[in-house]
């Protein structure tokens, strides 16, 4: 009996030691925190006078290689891609491009290698080795921004020449390159000492080299030194995830430059084809160009009468033309045939006549729309005929359709608006007389003066010219904050091309008052004497707002309450907008710059702020909250055991 009490005292102790030694233990262990590592390579990492073409890497446990068609980057760039593939604790990479005699190589896996279980980053590991008798150990570095906007451009090329003429970028491939992350940040390891020239190229060709104007790319033709020097940087040491243990300054080489930063752009598609022809309504045709010309096209009917039946409406860009066809005969005509003459540029680069005939097709042909009107009316008769035997009134011609247009106006008005008219179709007459617009002062309403016109819009390509648009009209008033107006259109107001009229319109909105917005004026010396256009942007990066002005002061006038961000460019040509830039011609973009940082604005507030275009790096301009190309989360797991511990109490590092 006593042995028996014994035993059971014995399992009872074990049991309450294995229970205690749970609770400080999280279930299924700790985490895995710890890299793979380098074990060994042939050739040996670093290794001189080597001619074999593939390299194997061996790890200390198992790992896995992501995307690596993306992220590793050899150097100098193979025009035949390199064979790169993971199995098991190895990597083998394969080049198949012959090796230069006296050149550094370097195979740059970025983040791409983690250890197969907890995908721990390996962080950023290069492989080299040279066929010569050194290895060259200079960097370069620094980020890739689109010009137009400041956003990171990612993925793309970045490359070094060792020759200083402009025609190298077009006639030879890459001397050393790498590829820009998600931040847009590149680092070009493996150069020489000397004198370089740097580029950057989204290559679609894969040929390492500026060939085709699609491509887009940046260019500097800032002389590039490398070096190194000694250099500090702070290392913080954390007790936990809120409490740091200690700050200690490390030594390390820094490579410059470091802070290099690139305005990637595309260049203006200016080779001018023929793209195609479009009849989606039975009532237009449109005409797609790759480009614009100052001359519009020719056209000659081959099976119809155009005389004074058609009415052309081109993009502001001239490189989409709309043909309204006048007649009815015409609109019901589904096959138009004609001879397109058109201006055309040739191998040679040089605009040349050149003649298509078209055989136009309607997506809706007439005997499809004579049965869906006469569905239509059929059905309008049965609601007529529901309506008499009800004793409702009711109509027994049927209404001819109206003209539909789009009116551009809130409840609430800002007093530096205007209202905006689109119609459907061009109009034939506007009758001005019919529109009403009246302000209520006090109790009463009293006519308001108004102007009812066309919008002007500049056409490209000619400095002078402007055309009136066919659809888009503009109602300008002297709008008077606080106050009440009713615009009242009559019926048969406005008439389009084929006689269809409007119908009557009441529309009430009242004009903010002053106490509802604020005004920031943002002082800008830097650039003064400059043409320049500042826009004020939202949350989505787009412009609400926008300046033109030379005396470096930008003001904004009833904005309404809310956070906002702003954006200005240099025009230089003074044409309003932003322009890119040209390889061929030598000319960069058209500079942009961010204010670095959200400006609120309040009811009530007068902001003005001082905005010095050099506080931050170009690259560091836009804020975050905007940018629309955000820097990927790195794959960590780091800290997951100390909050792990934090939550048990138990002390960690253990």
């Amino acid at each position: 009996m006593l042995k028996l009490r014994n035993i059971l005292y014995i399992i009872g102790v074990i049991a309450l030691l294995s229970s205690c030694a749970r609770m400080g233990r999280p279930d299924g262990g700790w985490y895995d925190e710890t890299p793979p590592h380098v074990i060994g390579s042939t050739p040996a990492d670093r290794s001189t006078d080597v001619q074999a073409k593939k390299v194997n890497i061996y790890f200390d446990e198992f790992i896995k290689l992501d995307n690596a068609s993306e992220k590793v980057v050899v150097s100098p760039p193979q025009l035949e891609q390199a064979e790169i593939k993971a199995s098991g604790k190895k990597i083998s990479v394969e080049l198949k491009d012959s090796l230069k005699p006296n050149t550094t190589y370097t195979v740059d896996f970025s983040d791409a290698i983690s250890d197969n279980n907890e995908g721990n980053p390996m962080g950023n590991y290069t492989y080299s080795f040279s066929t010569g008798d050194h290895i060259d150990t200079l960097e370069v570095a620094g980020t890739v921004v689109a010009a137009e906007n400041l956003e990171p451009v990612k993925g793309i090329l970045v490359g070094l020449y060792a020759e200083m003429g402009d025609s190298c970028f077009m006639k030879m491939p890459m001397l050393r390159v790498a590829r820009a992350d998600s931040r847009g940040h590149f680092v070009i390891k493996g150069v020489a000492p000397g004198a370089y020239r740097i580029y950057a190229l989204n290559d679609q060709d894969g040929n390492y080299m500026f060939s085709q104007k699609s491509e887009q790319m940046a260019f500097s033709h800032d002389t590039i030194r490398p070096a190194f020097c000694d250099a500090l940087r702070q290392d913080t040491l954390w007790l936990d995830s809120l409490h740091i243990k200690d700050i200690k300054q490390t030594g390390y080489i820094r490579f410059t430059p470091d802070d290099l930063v690139l305005r990637a752009f595309e260049h203006v598609q200016t080779d001018r084809f023929f793209l195609k022809s479009e009849r989606l309504q039975p009532d237009r045709f449109t005409l797609f160009f790759s480009y614009g010309s100052k001359k519009l096209p020719e056209i000659k009917p081959l099976n119809f009468d155009a005389t004074d039946r058609l009415l052309i409406e081109p993009s502001v860009r001239r490189d989409t033309i709309t043909y309204w066809l006048r007649d009815t005969a015409l609109v019901n005509q589904d096959t138009l045939s004609l001879a397109l003459t058109y201006e055309m540029t040739d191998t040679l680069g040089n605009l040349v006549p050149q003649t298509d005939t078209l055989q136009i097709l309607s997506k809706q042909p007439y005997e499809r729309r004579l049965k869906e009107a006469q569905k239509e009316l059929e059905s309008w008769k049965k609601q007529q005929e529901k309506k008499r035997k009800r004793g409702e009134a009711y109509d027994s011609v049927m209404p001819p359709k109206e003209l539909e247009f789009k009116l551009a106006v809130d409840s609430k008005l800002d007093p530096d608006r205007n209202l905006h008219f689109e119609f459907d179709t061009p109009l034939a007459s506007a009758d001005t007389s019919k529109i009403h617009l009246y302000a209520k002062h006090d109790t009463l309403w009293y006519v308001a003066p108004l102007r009812f016109e066309p919008v002007k819009q500049k056409m490209w390509g000619d400095s002078i010219a402007t055309a009136e648009s066919k659809r888009q009209y503009m109602l300008r008033a002297e709008w008077r904050p606080g106050i009440e107006y009713s615009l009242e259109i009559d019926s048969l107001a406005f008439t389009d091309i084929y006689g269809n009229a409007s119908k009557k319109l009441k529309k009430g909105f009242k004009v903010g008052a002053m106490d509802d917005y604020s005004s920031l004026v943002l002082n800008i010396a830097q650039l003064n004497g400059e043409n320049l256009v500042v826009e004020l942007l939202t949350s989505e990066d787009k412009s609400v707002k926008s300046v033109h002005t030379t005396n470096s002061t930008a003001a904004f006038y009833y904005v309404r309450p809310g956070k906002y961000y702003a954006r200005l460019f240099v025009d230089r040509n003074n044409n309003g907008v932003w322009d890119t830039g040209d390889y061929s011609a030598n000319l960069q973009p058209e500079e942009v710059f961010y204010y670095p940082y959200e400006i609120e604005c309040k009811a009530k507030w007068d902001v003005t702020l001082n905005w010095n275009i050099n506080e931050k790096p170009l690259d560091q301009q836009k804020p975050e909250k905007i940018k629309k190309q955000k820097g990927e989360r790195q794959r960590k797991i780091q800290q997951r055991n100390m909050e792990r511990a934090r939550k048990m109490g138990i002390a960690y590092p253990f």
